[in-house]
């Protein structure tokens, strides 16, 4: 039997596409997290998403002097967790500044460098508390820190607002700079058993994951979502243009929608997809040397 050459290329053929189904009748998505098999291995790869999670949040204009902190469960040692030293600006953090501390603080391993006393307890109470969380972002982003006065969670007001659809949380206080064990535990308290996301009242945002790539892309997704509510509540406060047009209100995604969006763009395997490619444009851009 001879085939002609339609019949040939059709034969041959795969999807390009993201939406295709195994034999199973399951979409089969390109997302996928390669993970080493190996801990040590493991070990060096989330170092290396840490130190490139701190300059690409550099470049975006989240550095903001000596605040700000990542921490990382070591996958070999987990009662122990990584974090970034005290006062290093996040566009000069390399895998050797980071430091490896236990439940009480001490330094164990990593650079001989001191680390930031209320981002110690913040992520101390999260990692003891949440076995699922490896990795927390907290940082003072000029968005998030702006809604955040409000003590309120976002609307869900688009597709990329859907990412944190039943996946934020909301901290109603502010009691200082977090020097006490018990404030971190209260953050971490209102984190919840599930979520990864929350909003820090008159402080800002504090986002996690499996992975740091998973948490470092929450992160930058909530901070433009908290940019997209404000701009959406400027458009209609009394006084404003859209306010005094009468026709301009929100438009919410109803709940069955943000609940589909969620799963399709809100996974662990499609927010490390999201962070892939800062990750590989920092890469060619520094020739690699944050990984040293």
């Amino acid at each position: 039997m001879t085939l002609v050459a339609s019949e040939v290329e059709i034969t041959t053929r795969t999807s390009a596409l993201n939406t295709e189904k195994n034999a199973d009748g399951q979409v089969k998505r390109l997302h996928h997290i390669p993970r080493p098999a190996i801990k040590e291995a493991e070990r060096e790869w989330l170092l290396g998403q840490m130190a490139a999670a701190f300059r690409i949040f550099a470049k975006l204009g989240f550095a903001d002097g000596s605040s700000g902190h990542i921490s990382l469960r070591d996958p070999i040692e987990p009662h122990t967790f990584w974090i970034n030293p005290y006062a290093v600006h996040f566009a000069l953090l390399k895998v050797s500044d980071m430091v490896r501390v236990d439940e009480k603080g001490n330094r164990v391993d990593g650079a001989n460098k001191p680390v930031n006393a209320a981002g110690f307890m913040i992520h101390s109470a999260i990692h003891k508390r949440r076995p699922d969380i490896h990795a927390a972002c907290h940082m003072h982003s000029p968005y998030g820190r702006a809604w955040s006065t409000f003590g309120k969670g976002i609307d869900m007001l688009n597709q990329d607002s859907c990412m944190f659809y039943d996946d934020l949380s909301v901290y109603p206080a502010f009691g200082g700079v977090v020097f006490a064990q018990g404030e971190g535990e209260r953050i971490a308290e209102y984190l919840g058993p599930k979520n990864k996301n929350l909003i820090m009242q008159n402080h800002g945002l504090l986002t996690a994951g499996g992975t740091v790539a998973e948490a470092a892309a929450f992160f930058i997704a909530l901070e433009r979502a908290c940019q997209t509510q404000l701009l959406v509540e400027a458009s209609i406060a009394p006084g404003s243009i859209g306010h005094s047009m009468g026709e301009i209100k929100k438009t919410l995604v109803d709940d069955d929608t943000a609940r589909y969006t969620k799963e399709g763009t809100g996974s662990p395997e499609a927010m490390y997809m999201q962070f892939e490619p800062e990750y590989q444009l920092l890469l060619k851009e520094t020739n690699g040397e944050f990984l040293h």
